[in-house]
């Protein structure tokens, strides 16, 4: 009976170690670049864990004005799950963004949209980068 219940015991220990790896790994940065004409985003992205900001997408990087003389802004904006796109808003020069995207409704978002963007005013059109979409 002794051998047993120790085997278990190492069994479930390292079950617990290696899981614990997986989620290591699938929680790490990852690189993030986006460009379009005048925009540039240049970062890193992760999956929070679950219960951590609801499980968000996390962005962490530079967003920057690539053609500050032409007098637009720029800035990203993001969907998670059903809602609506999120602005977050730079200005003519570079920035950093740390931001968590997430939808509040669920202990885990797992799906993601992110793009970078010019913005050209109301009478022309934003100019965006391809847009980026992300599964958990």
């Amino acid at each position: 009976m002794g051998k047993l219940r120790k085997s278990m015991t190492a069994a479930i220990v390292a079950g617990l170690f290696f899981g614990g790896a997986g989620v290591a790994v699938a929680d790490s940065w990852h690189e993030l670049k986006m460009r379009s004409t005048g925009v540039v985003f240049k970062g890193n992205y992760k999956w929070e864990p679950k219960f951590v900001h609801h499980g968000g997408f996390h962005i962490d990087g530079k967003l920057k004005d690539a053609d500050p003389d032409d007098g637009h802004n720029v800035y990203l904006r993001a969907k998670v799950e059903a809602y609506d796109w999120t602005r977050v808003k730079g200005v003519q020069k570079t920035v950093h963004v740390d931001h968590v995207f997430f939808d509040g409704a669920m202990l885990e978002t797992g799906h993601a949209r992110i793009q970078a963007c010019r913005d050209r005013g109301s009478l022309r059109p934003d100019n965006c980068s391809k847009l980026r979409e992300f599964l958990r």
